[in-house]
């Protein structure tokens, strides 16, 4: 809230895109679930004139050395040597199709894929050096790969490599943040995430998510050194389970905390709609959740918020939700 004279009035957020065009290029199986499609999906979302406002950037590619700041070199470079290479014209011209490689049972790299994993580091470092230099209140990151179930040395549930984490060490180690919170609303509990930093009490991580379900992580016991703050949600749940979760576990954390950057893992899976779990949200309730959040960035870190993309695989539920995310986000 903003005053003028003797009139107050709310300042709309400034809001940055970063969608870099590579991850696009990420290529899964046919009925995949994590595709291409997903990105199309929410680009074409926000072309409405409600997102005239939308400040859409370019992102630098991720440096190599980024990776290192939570995955040793071993696994980087085990990913690195699993990618295959493209097919030449030849190949193109007799109908060949794309080399594909599975690095786990749900995790598949083809060609374009390291470009794209960079990308996607790029682009969530660069949000976080955008709400740092102040040149947006907050930025939304469109990247896939998703990043969160990317443990310190093992791709899983779709995931390389842990865009979020790498994005909280970034602030760490380029802009001096000593505490940095992620929230992850995906309906996956984040194991990575968790993986990384749970003897790390610089950094809070909060997830809600749908228990029993994959990864089978996320219990409320599990708390590292006090810095995770665990609340499963049961198959059903609805939207007011969903906020008291959020309102009596997560929000308290956060104050206690007293965070100089949020970092939004924003999956919306736990979108009625999506075919991957159980839960009953709708586009209401991530506004809603976005909304406490960005009263939180508001009082404890300077407006700083910064949003990754995680899951979504119903191609609906995901451009909507996102989409009401996205303008809570600019209007504050």
């Amino acid at each position: 809230m903003a005053k003028s004279g003797s009139s107050a009035y709310i300042k709309a957020m400034s809001t940055r895109l970063y969608n870099p065009s590579i991850c696009l290029e990420h290529l899964t199986p046919p009925g995949h679930p994590e595709r291409p499609d997903r990105l199309r999906a929410l680009n074409s979302a926000l072309e409405g004139d409600e997102f005239y406002r939308l400040d859409r950037a370019e992102a630098p590619m991720g440096e190599e050395e980024a990776i290192l700041y939570v995955h040793p070199e071993s696994y980087a470079e085990r990913i690195r040597t699993a990618i295959p290479r493209e097919i030449d014209e030849e190949e193109r011209e007799s109908g060949h199709p794309q080399r594909l490689t599975r690095v786990d049972s749900d995790t598949v790299v083809s060609p374009k894929s390291w470009k794209a994993a960079l990308a996607a580091i790029g682009a969530s470092n660069a949000a976080v050096d955008t709400v740092f230099a102040g040149e947006a209140d907050n930025v939304f990151v469109a990247v896939r790969p998703p990043g969160h179930h990317a443990e310190r040395d093992r791709a899983m549930g779709f995931c390389l490599f842990n865009n979020a984490a790498i994005a909280a060490r970034h602030a760490q180690r380029r802009h001096g943040a000593e505490r940095v919170a992620i929230i992850d609303w995906d309906v996956h509990h984040g194991n990575g995430t968790q993986d990384i930093f749970q003897s790390d009490p610089t950094v809070l991580y909060c997830s809600t998510h749908q228990m029993p379900l994959y990864p089978g992580t996320g219990a409320k016991d599990e708390t590292g050194v006090g810095n995770i703050v665990n609340a499963p949600l049961s198959p059903g749940t609805g939207s007011r389970e969903f906020r008291e979760a959020f309102t009596s576990r997560v929000l308290p954390a956060l104050d206690d905390f007293r965070p100089d950057l949020i970092i939004i893992s924003a999956g919306f899976d736990a979108h009625h709609r999506d075919p991957l779990a159980e839960l009953n949200l709708d586009e209401g309730d991530f506004d809603w959740a976005t909304g406490k959040l960005m009263d939180r960035a508001e009082r404890f870190s300077a407006n700083r918020l910064v949003s990754i993309l995680e899951g979504g695989y119903d191609l609906q539920g995901l451009s909507q939700s996102a989409a009401a995310h996205i303008t809570r986000l600019m209007k504050g």
